[in-house]
């Protein structure tokens, strides 16, 4: 078993015990300690009893700082809010004028 494959392996067992905040601490560390191709391998580990599978992909595109997006500009985007946690849960869709209802 390599490094990887030990790390996803712990990620998966104490990811569930742990609160929000501290899994974003978690991967924030590991981040800086093992670089993002290991995280995204962590976060693609993650299960749930449920059945819940996840997929993450690096995105080495580059991108610009500090673009400043108006109100008006925010607001026009297809938004449609997820009725569980919908300030953080949310569905961005291909057009603005019909958004699907907001689901659970």
């Amino acid at each position: 078993m390599d490094l990887d494959e030990v790390l996803a392996a712990t990620f998966t067992l104490v990811a569930p015990h742990l609160t929000e905040r501290q899994r974003r601490l978690l991967l924030g560390a590991g981040t800086r300690a093992l670089g993002y191709e290991v995280i995204v391998e962590l976060i693609g580990a993650t299960t749930i009893r449920a059945g819940l599978r996840v997929h993450g992909e690096l995105d080495r595109g580059r991108y610009p700082l500090g673009v400043k997006v108006s109100d008006e500009e925010l607001a026009a985007v297809p938004l449609a809010r997820h009725a569980f946690h919908g300030t953080w849960n949310d569905r961005m869709h291909p057009a603005a004028d019909t958004p699907p209802p907001t689901t659970r």
